[in-house]
């Protein structure tokens, strides 16, 4: 590769890396293996004429996109070589700026919901409902004709309602974000007495933490283990960001992200703790910082 080319590949990869990862990230689920899919697909850029494509962005979409269905194991994805030849993606793409500004309340929720879509559901959903894209494009990306991917993208945003409830469409009450507000202080000040007044006797707590982690009960119980990961001596940093209609706190330690814990409250109490604590995960919430 000459240094004309590759100097243009390098403008390349700064231009759409964070695009392709993002789209990437959401059909797989994974940070290491969206990396993955993103490299191969500059690799498979490699073999083809630049000057030849069009839309060079739109080209790398659809290769991204059939890699991340054949890695899920879609039945029906094309097994085929996708880099050869022109791609019928025409329509102009969302800027990156446009798509995190769109859902950073719900980019992690939507996270968790949508590990149990299947493939196709899933990058119809992807591709569909969150980046904007037309059907016919969508479709081009799924293997499917319009008509079977706009049902593919309607089942999945009926589970995508049903599993992650109204709050999605709501935006958290004043009483919520002041709870998360004291949550973050009273971890701050390393005050447990404090957090004890805003847990639920009843409360509880898990962590996805990429290993089996059994989930934590009761206020004396959680408050400890919440005081532990997040107090003063955690040397953390806690801001609040909503997720999912709800209060959710972003934690990071020397400016990296290692935890995002959603909070379930009602009547002013904390009822239930669900943190993202997964390195393969957490390492896709730094542009949230």
């Amino acid at each position: 590769m000459d240094e004309i080319t590759d100097s243009r590949l390098g403008d390349l990869w700064q231009a759409h890396r964070r695009y392709l990862l993002d789209i990437a990230f959401r059909m797989l689920g994974s940070i290491s293996e969206a990396e993955d899919v993103v490299q191969e697909a500059f690799v498979r850029l490699l073999g083809v004429d630049i000057d030849e494509i069009n839309d060079i962005r739109a080209w790398l979409v659809v290769v991204v996109g059939r890699l991340c269905l054949d890695q899920l194991g879609s039945a029906r994805a094309r097994r085929e070589d996708r880099t050869q030849g022109p791609f019928d993606v025409t329509a102009d793409l969302p800027d990156p700026a446009d798509v995190v500004t769109l859902d950073d309340n719900i980019r992690m929720a939507l996270a968790v919901v949508l590990e149990r879509l299947t493939p196709p559901e899933r990058a119809a959903f992807v591709l569909h409902d969150v980046f904007q894209f037309s059907l016919g494009d969508a479709a081009s990306i799924v293997g499917r004709s319009p008509a079977a991917c706009r049902q593919l993208a309607s089942r999945a945003r009926r589970r995508v309602e049903d599993e992650t409830g109204p709050a999605r469409f709501e935006v958290e009450t004043v009483e919520q974000r002041e709870v998360a507000q004291r949550f973050i202080a009273a971890c701050a000040g390393g005050d447990l007495g404090e957090l004890m007044e805003i847990l639920d006797p009843d409360v509880a707590g898990e962590a996805e933490i990429g290993v089996p982690n059994p989930p934590v009960v009761g206020r004396d119980d959680v408050s400890r283990r919440v005081m532990a990961l997040f107090g003063p001596r955690s040397n953390t940093t806690l801001v609040s960001i909503p997720v999912n209609g709800e209060p959710g706190v972003l934690a990071s330690r020397n400016g990296r992200v290692f935890a995002l814990i959603m909070l379930t409250i009602r009547d002013g109490s904390i009822e239930h703790f669900h943190a993202i604590a997964d390195p393969r995960q957490t390492a896709y919430l730094a542009p949230l910082l």
